[in-house]
């Protein structure tokens, strides 16, 4: 085909007309199976989603010879996504830390795929490297605001910033590393040391859910300096945020290296009033954040902050075909070692666009609505007889139980939170999640359905249908127990 009349690009001088048509066709085929779906999640389990593929002529496994043509494959694609997807922007959504995009945030973020910088050299992103230089500064400042060289390098998410928070420790620190994290870590830290040839990590006691300082000290006397020691600001099973400033003050004597998984409750720095709860955040050497969760953006928004902007040096790595040493020394910004990709996605873009609209003001009031929220929603938990709460929220998480598994055995009351959480998912009604913590009566371990409110316009009313269907799908599944008896 001829470059007049072929293949429709989306930039260049007519890219942005042509992807505009595309655009719509796609989003009607979206709204269309959004729609379809109804509630937030498709009803009836894996099988009528794979029965939608195979109505649509998809499910084969094989890829097709001949195209259907842009605009009906986007329509008919779009729609079962749509139609097969759960949707955080209803508030029954509320099992794990994905959060709802923004919608300035996804505008931005078709913008980036149209232009498709590079950000593994600067001829290929020339302003978006500059953007997200700018960006990354102000998020590193955001967590070291005393400091006076901090950086922040943009990941794929938590579990990579994580993976390189221990590769900087690993490289960073005399001897043989060893790290060490509560209980109450994200299974990433193990899984980054396996990654890296480390030791399994030595894992703290927790009491709820929060490092215990005390047998951090037990734990760090025999192992000298040569450690690591990962502490939370954020657990997945309940957002508790571990005692920061002891864990440092512990490290410090012990001359540990800190760093901080703040994953999940991170952005609350934008908060005044939630940022009092991350008090000695500023002290570790280096910080997870993750602006999929408390930060609405897209999969992958993920960074990792460090107090010094040295410690990056770690990653700078040399490829002549990507930053030759007189293209640098000529002033030509190095970008491959800001990240331990090579070719990645612009994804700074549209967290800089979210944060030029909103500014950390408004992005600390979303924060604070969540949490309010989780308050909200606990407060309705415990006016319900036939709920039992844990414990107050810290951020925005809630776990709670049916009282009518009280009477069961644990193993038996486990079962039943399980059957509980699928029956919510067969339905379509709701998608809740789970935790496996000490109960608040016994201490005995065991399971607790979890909500995770991350909806910035939703309210605790807005939870009450869902805690009511809780405690009506309990009583029937307790009453089936009885009558199997």
């Amino acid at each position: 085909m001829s470059a007049h009349n072929g293949f429709r690009l989306a930039s260049g001088p007519r890219g942005a007309e042509q992807l505009g048509g595309l655009l719509a066709v796609a989003l009607r085929g979206m709204e269309t199976g959004v729609l379809e779906r109804g509630g937030p999640l498709p009803a009836g389990g894996p099988a009528v989603v794979s029965a939608a593929l195979a109505a649509a002529g998809g499910g084969t496994g094989r890829l097709p010879r001949e195209g259907i043509g842009e605009e009906r494959a986007l329509e008919e694609m779009s729609r079962l996504l749509g139609l097969g997807s759960a949707d955080p922007a209803h508030p029954h959504c509320a099992a794990h830390l994905v959060c709802s995009s923004l919608a300035v945030s996804v505008a931005a973020d078709v913008v980036a795929s149209a232009l498709n910088p590079s950000m593994d050299v600067w001829e290929l992103a020339p302003m978006a490297s500059e953007i997200e230089r700018d960006f990354t500064t102000g998020i590193a400042g955001l967590c070291y605001p005393a400091e006076s060289s901090p950086d922040a390098v943009v990941t794929s998410g938590g579990t990579e910033s994580n993976l390189l928070a221990l590769l900087l420790a690993r490289t960073l620190i005399e001897g043989d590393l060893q790290v060490v994290c509560g209980a109450n870590a994200h299974h990433s830290v193990t899984r980054a040391a396996w990654i890296l040839g480390l030791p399994t990590p030595v894992v703290v006691a927790c009491e709820d859910d929060r490092m215990v300082p005390a047998a951090l000290e037990a734990a760090l006397e025999p192992l000298g300096s040569s450690t690591l020691v990962v502490a939370t600001a954020g657990t997945t099973n309940t957002g508790r945020i571990d005692p920061l400033p002891e864990i440092a003050e512990t490290c410090r004597r012990f001359g540990a290296r800190l760093h901080v998984d703040a994953a999940y409750g991170g952005l609350a720095l934008c908060s005044e009033e939630l940022s009092r709860r991350l008090k000695g955040i500023e002290l570790a050497d280096s910080v997870t954040l993750d602006m999929h969760k408390f930060g609405w953006q897209s999969i992958a928004a993920g960074l990792l902050a460090t107090r010094n902007a040295r410690d990056l040096g770690a990653l700078k790595i040399s490829a002549d075909y990507i930053n030759a040493s007189d293209d640098v020394d000529a002033g030509l910004p190095d970008l491959l070692g800001r990240s331990i990709w090579t070719s990645r996605r612009a994804d700074a873009f549209r967290m800089a666009v979210t944060m030029s609209a909103l500014g950390t003001d408004g992005l600390g009031r979303m924060v604070e609505h969540c949490c309010t929220t989780a308050q909200e929603v606990a407060a309705e938990i415990d006016r319900r007889p036939g709920l039992r709460l844990w414990k107050r929220p810290s951020l925005s998480t809630v776990l709670f139980r049916p009282t009518v598994l009280d009477d069961l055995p644990s193993t038996a009351g486990d079962a039943l939170v399980g059957r509980i959480r699928r029956e919510l998912l067969n339905r379509g009604t709701a998608i809740v999640g789970r935790a496996a913590l000490p109960d608040t009566k016994d201490g005995h371990r065991k399971l607790w359905l979890k909500l995770t409110l991350l909806h910035p316009n939703a309210s605790g009313a807005d939870y009450r249908p869902l805690l009511d269907q809780v405690v009506a799908i309990a009583a029937q599944e307790q009453a089936g127990l009885v009558e199997s008896r």
